[in-house]
């Protein structure tokens, strides 16, 4: 003799109070956290024009900063150095950007163009930001 029980399934309605409130924690976690993420590198003012492009090659960054301290790549070098990494980079075709500090001496910027056109840079670029 089989025995029939009644059972009865009930369906179970799923809470989400709790859920958006977990997600909404979440998205303000990633907000705060993030607005906290730095850029890594050598802080320099860049001066504004209002004609700059956006480059997307690999290039060779020489920084110039506001105490004219200069920079390959972010790592500091000397005179000779400079010109012997600048020719490295004419003989590689490898496109040069200078990013200069508005408050650097204009001299130092130029001595830095003519070694470059000296070592026959195929493409020199200054960086600016938009204005």
């Amino acid at each position: 003799m089989k025995l029939k029980r009644k059972m009865f399934i009930e369906k179970g309605q799923l809470d989400i109070a709790p859920l958006i409130d977990v997600v909404f924690l979440l998205l303000i976690f990633f907000m705060l956290t993030s607005s906290f993420v730095f850029q890594p590198g050598i802080r320099v003012n860049l001066p504004k024009a209002v004609t700059s492009e956006v480059l997307q090659k690999e290039l060779l960054v020489i920084t110039l900063r506001a105490d004219n301290g200069i920079f390959i790549n972010e790592r500091p070098v000397e005179g000779d150095e400079l010109e012997s990494r600048i020719s490295l980079a004419a003989r590689q075709d490898q496109p040069l950007l200078i990013r200069a500090d508005k408050k650097a001496d204009l001299g130092k910027v130029i001595e830095i163009w003519d070694i470059c056109r000296q070592a026959d840079v195929k493409q020199i670029n200054i960086a600016t930001t938009p204005q």
